[in-house]
């Protein structure tokens, strides 16, 4: 029997520093930031079905937030100014990102890649849950940016005004709501919570 890397690569998102750029008060890596989308997804989903009619999958939309970066295990986090410079590197770095996803997937004994596959390449059908997946992708970032900043470091607030601006322009109403109802706790204290 063949040994599987798929789980061993996986647990390595530990080992990726996100915001490269950026003087942190407090490093973020991979898998943090993978879990914090996966539960704003999810919430995100549970939103659009409790408030707003929809029927979508939360735990799917958790399922694929957990996995929405994965790739970067191979690529690594390129800075997002970088990723999307200019139409041509982001097309570049579109089909590294394939190419990382469709490694990762042929890690997986041959019975196990169609799940998988689904997850680390989503497929149409999740087009709605992917679009909550982005937006908890860019809440995640402003929630860093929110602390950041609480802690005085001034080096995140273009990256805060530019997420804001990025959020607005999604026009999801339950962005909406996570912003109003859930981001001004992530300013307080422990104490104040």
């Amino acid at each position: 029997m063949e040994t599987c890397n798929f789980f061993a690569i996986i647990s390595r998102m530990k080992y990726i520093h996100r915001w490269g750029l950026m003087n942190n008060t407090r490093q973020e890596n991979l898998c943090e930031h993978s879990i914090e989308v996966a539960i704003i997804a999810h919430a995100l989903a549970t939103i659009r079905n409790v408030r707003f009619g929809g029927s979508v999958n939360p735990e799917r939309a958790a399922l694929l937030g957990i996995y929405h970066d994965s790739s970067e295990i191979i690529t690594g986090d390129l800075p997002t100014p970088i990723k999307y410079y200019n139409a041509e590197i982001k097309k570049a770095y579109k089909e590294i990102e394939r190419n990382a996803q469709n490694s990762l997937v042929n890690m997986l004994p041959e019975d196990l890649k169609g799940e998988y596959s689904t997850i680390i390449n989503p497929v149409d059908t999740d087009k709605e849950l992917l679009v909550l997946v982005k937006a908890a992708d860019k809440l995640s970032a402003l929630i860093k940016c929110t602390e950041e900043l609480r802690f005085g470091n001034k080096e995140f607030t273009h990256a805060e005004q530019a997420t804001k601006r990025s959020l607005e322009k999604m026009n999801i109403p339950e962005v909406n709501v996570f912003i109003t109802e859930m981001l001004p706790a992530y300013s307080l204290t422990i104490d104040e919570q």
